[in-house]
C-alpha cells in the first residue's frame, strides 16, 4: 500500500496546481493595460485632431467661397478637404468594430456609408450637382456637426474633460443639421437621377460573364426609399443619447458642487478655532498696546 506521503507526491507529479498569481505578474498585467490605454487615447487624440483640422479647412474654404463667389462656386473650393475629412471617417468603423469606442456598430455603419455615398457616388462622379444650392445647405449643416464632434472628442481624449458648453452643442446641433442634411441629400439625389440614367455610370449590363447586372439608377432610388425607415431610428437614437449625455453631466455637476460644498464646509470647521485664536491674540494684543498706538 502506498503512503500518504507517496500518494500525494504522484499525484502531484501528474497533475499539478493551478499557479496562483504574484504580486509582480499582477502589477505587470496592470502595467501592460495601462500602457494599451495611453497608446488608445494618443491614438484617438490624434485622429481626431486630424480629421477636425480637414473640417475646418472645409468649413473656412465654404465661407470664403460663399462670400467671393456665391454657391455655385462652394464644392469647387472645398473638394479636395471634403473628400480627405469625410473619407477618413471609415476609420470609425473600425474603431466600433474594434472595440476602441463605445458608439454602437448598427448606427455607425448607416452614418458613415450614407456620407460616402453621397460625397464619391453623387457629388465626385456626377458634376452635374456642384453648383446646386443643395451643395452649400448639406456642407453646412455637415461642417457644424463635424466641427463640433470632433472638437468635443479630441478634448475628450486629450485633456479628459470638456466644457459643458462644447458638450450641449455636440449633443444638440443635430437637431436641426440632421434634417437640413437630409432633406439637402435626398434632394441632391433626386436632381441627379435623370444625368445618372442618361449616363449609365457605374451600370453592369447583361449578358457578361458573371451573368449579372446592376443599374446604378435604380441604386440610387433605393438609396432613398431608405431614408424613410433609417431617418426616424438615427433621429431618435441620437435623442436618446442626447437625454442621456445631458443627464450624466448635469448629474456629474451637481455631485461636483456637493463635493465643493463639503469642502468647504470641512475647511471652514477647521479654520473657525485658528482664526478665533488670531483674532484674540490680535484684540490682547491692542488692549497692552493701546498707549503705543495712540498716544493722544
Amino acid at each position: 500500500m502506498l503512503s500518504h506521503i507517496d500518494w500525494w507526491n504522484r499525484v502531484s507529479r501528474s497533475k499539478p496546481l493551478a499557479t496562483i498569481p504574484t504580486s509582480s505578474s499582477i502589477s505587470h498585467i496592470s502595467a501592460m493595460a495601462g500602457n494599451a490605454s495611453v497608446m488608445r487615447r494618443l491614438y484617438l487624440s490624434f485622429y481626431n485632431w486630424i480629421v477636425f483640422i480637414g473640417w475646418v479647412q472645409v468649413s473656412w474654404s465654404m465661407i470664403l467661397a460663399l462670400l467671393e463667389n456665391g454657391y455655385e462656386a462652394v464644392y469647387a473650393a472645398v473638394e479636395q478637404h471634403l473628400l480627405f475629412a469625410q473619407t477618413a471617417a471609415i476609420m470609425e468603423i473600425l474603431h466600433s468594430i474594434v472595440g476602441l469606442v463605445r458608439s454602437p456598430v448598427s448606427s455607425t455603419i448607416p452614418q458613415i456609408t450614407g456620407r460616402l455615398f453621397m460625397i464619391w457616388g453623387i457629388l465626385w462622379s456626377f458634376p452635374e450637382t456642384h453648383t446646386h444650392i443643395f451643395v452649400t445647405s448639406l456642407l453646412i449643416s455637415w461642417c457644424i456637426t463635424e466641427v463640433t464632434r470632433y472638437c468635443f472628442y479630441g478634448m475628450k481624449e486629450s485633456f479628459g474633460f470638456t466644457p459643458s458648453w462644447l458638450l450641449w452643442l455636440r449633443y444638440s446641433t443635430f437637431i436641426v443639421c440632421l434634417p437640413v442634411g437630409t432633406v439637402s441629400e435626398v434632394g441632391l439625389v433626386y436632381i441627379i437621377l435623370p444625368f445618372m440614367k442618361a449616363s449609365g455610370k457605374y451600370c453592369l449590363r447583361m449578358p457578361n460573364k458573371w451573368n449579372f447586372s446592376f443599374t446604378y439608377f435604380y441604386a440610387s432610388i433605393f438609396f432613398m426609399v431608405l431614408y424613410a425607415p433609417v431617418y426616424p431610428r438615427l433621429f431618435r437614437y441620437l435623442i436618446a443619447q442626447r437625454k442621456k449625455a445631458l443627464a450624466k453631466a448635469k448629474t456629474t455637476k451637481l455631485y461636483s458642487r456637493a463635493i465643493y460644498s463639503d469642502f468647504c464646509s470641512r475647511l471652514q470647521l477647521r479654520l473657525l478655532p485658528f482664526l478665533e485664536q488670531i483674532s484674540k491674540s490680535v484684540l490682547e494684543w491692542k488692549c497692552r498696546n493701546t498707549d503705543y498706538l495712540f498716544p493722544w
